[in-house]
């Protein structure tokens, strides 16, 4: 690109160019500021129970006591097995005051996934709530776990939905456990240590503080490593971008997004505590009566989110009913996947707020793009780099050659906040760092204004016949149908062309749809071998734990029903 950082003429007014330096401290060290200054200030909303910037101070200190004194020292990882709470966050607080490795882990994962997790980061002790006790204990003797501390959900819920919890659900749901001997509850030991004072934190902002599950170029598991200072510059950019339509002290964001996933982690959460914002914590993002409920209740600024919670969101007949319940919506973030322009559309006219596009990865530590609230949006488009943050297309087959604006290439991001290396995995490391660049595998290009349009991935463009097709595109074209609710595209394999297009369709609720149809429709905007060759129409779309939907795990079902109809 000729003009260098273009983007930065089309930032919200109130956006710095550049945020640099960045402050040298810590969350840990936000935190311990504010609870000095404001100890009553709301810093967690969960279930009707407020917990104050105080008492999370106030109890991360006792818990980092208490790990300590178990023998947790600087440098050892800690995984966390537990949904977004208020237990997540004061867990976290107080691994870090050890100096220790935040590790979270999907609370979704299979026994021989947490084995594989477990062993990859090397963790010593787990604190893990009390559904999933019993899995961590059968798999204990095939890691390294030495020590496992216990904690319920319903430990921070208010006494009276305490005690229904406790009557209705605790024993039904497997929460209820018997501790075995050498076990520890979470409780007992930040009881135990109440009186433990704040102490001067001795990590530096630099060091290590936090292990992500990435799948890399690869697909296979591995720890990207982000350090203290990554989440710190994290929040500032994104509370910065947010800062031109948020009210600092009385605005909240909800915590939705799982905080074993970048999203929630690196970007959420520390975009408020930097910005000063109240978290609203969603254990469960699936339950979508629930979510609403918070949302008509407790009346939240920012709703992060990807583009099936929206739609989801669109279609439920409590917002049908009632279009007022997400009026409160100053803001909503989607990201994991692309928005389709339709559900952006509809959404902002719903709550009469804006929904932006984001994009960004687990190794880049939410180094992001997103769209401008209030100023330009280009359809397709997820944004423009927040400050500080680069990005190029290069070409895809040697790395190395930046292209000209609307060329399509390998999209690479540079920022001060890239993960430091996947742990203990050189190899893997360098092939997607490179010279202060991080290799996403990700196509796209950037237009003469600097916007950036993903393509796909790599591994996700489908080439019948020789030709080039993204899935993205399809996609779009699909998702403009009538009776279309939701919509999948990817390559399956073909004894003709070596590969074909194949359209997974979920319809909306009354519509009826033909597969010859469908692509009568899509030959008005589609060239004739983008059009899908297969068209199978379901009730829903497997997904991932943050809503993406599993291309990959449709094209293998497809491989499957295939194999049996052939006998092969």
């Amino acid at each position: 690109m000729t003009n260098a950082r273009p983007w930065i003429r089309h930032y919200d007014k109130g956006v710095p160019h550049t945020l640099e330096p960045y402050p040298e401290h810590t969350l840990v060290d936000v935190v311990r500021r504010r609870a000095i200054e404001s100890p009553d200030q709301q810093a967690l909303l969960f279930k009707g129970s407020v917990i104050s910037i105080g008492t999370l101070e106030q109890e991360s200190n006792a818990l980092a006591e208490a790990l300590s004194e178990l023998g947790v020292a600087s440098g050892d990882r800690v995984a966390l097995l537990m949904p977004n709470s208020p237990q997540m966050v004061i867990s976290e607080l107080a691994v870090w005051k050890t100096g220790a490795i935040v590790v979270p882990l999907n609370p979704l994962y299979t026994e021989n996934e947490l084995v594989y997790a477990l062993n990859e980061c090397g963790a010593e002790t787990i604190i893990v709530l009390t559904a999933f006790y019993g899995k961590i204990k059968a798999i204990a003797p095939e890691t390294r776990l030495r020590r496992v501390i216990v904690t319920s959900i319903k430990e921070y819920l208010p006494p009276l939905i305490k005690v229904l919890f406790t009557l209705l659900k605790e024993k039904k749901e497997g929460h209820r456990i018997a501790l075995q001997k050498g076990d520890y509850l979470l409780q007992d030991l930040i009881g135990r240590h109440a009186s433990a004072q704040s102490k001067p934190m001795p990590v530096r902002h630099d060091a290590p503080a936090l292990f992500l599950f990435s799948g890399g170029t690869t697909g296979n598991p591995k720890c990207a490593v982000s350090t203290h200072r990554s989440l710190v510059i994290s929040g500032v950019q994104i509370s910065s971008w947010f800062s031109v339509i948020l009210e600092k002290g009385r605005d909240s964001i909800i915590l939705n997004m799982p905080m074993f996933h970048v999203y929630g982690q690196a970007g959420i959460m520390p975009a408020a505590i930097m910005g000063g914002y109240a978290l609203v914590m969603v254990p469960n993002p699936r339950d979508i009566d629930d979510l609403l409920h918070i949302i008509k209740t407790l009346k939240p600024a920012v709703l992060p989110g990807v583009p099936t919670l929206f739609t989801a969101l669109l279609n439920h007949p409590g917002v049908r009913k009632d279009k007022r319940i997400m009026k409160s919506l100053k803001l909503c973030v989607s990201g994991a996947a692309p928005l389709m322009l339709e559900t952006k559309q509809s959404f902002e006219a719903l709550t009469g707020g804006r929904i932006i596009d984001a994009y960004s990865l687990t190794e880049t530590t939410l180094a992001s793009t997103f769209t401008p609230i209030l100023g330009t949006y280009k359809p397709g488009s997820v944004g423009i780099p927040v400050p500080d943050v680069d990005v190029r297309i290069v070409d895809q087959e040697n790395g190395k050659d930046e292209l000209a604006p609307h060329d399509v290439g390998e999209v690479i991001m540079r920022a001060p906040q890239l993960m430091k290396e996947y742990w203990q995995n050189p190899g893997e490391t360098a092939m997607v760092l490179r010279n202060g660049w991080l290799y996403t595998g990700d196509l796209g290009y950037v237009d003469e204004d600097g916007y950036l349009f993903i393509v796909d991935r790599k591994k996700d463009v489908i080439k019948p016949g020789g030709f080039q097709v993204w899935p993205r595109d399809v996609e779009e074209v699909i998702a403009r149908h009538p009776a279309v609710q939701e919509v999948s595209v990817a390559g399956v394999p073909d004894p003709y062309k070596v590969e074909a297009v194949k359209a997974w369709i979920v319809l909306r609720s009354g519509e009826k749809l033909t597969a010859g149809d469908l692509c009568d429709f899509c030959r008005r905007d589609l060239a004739a071998y983008k059009i899908p060759r297969h068209v199978e129409f379901t009730q829903a779309l497997p997904k991932s734990t943050v809503g993406k939907v599993l291309r990959r795990k449709l094209v293998e079902e497809h491989c499957i029903r295939e194999a049996g109809t052939t006998g092969k």
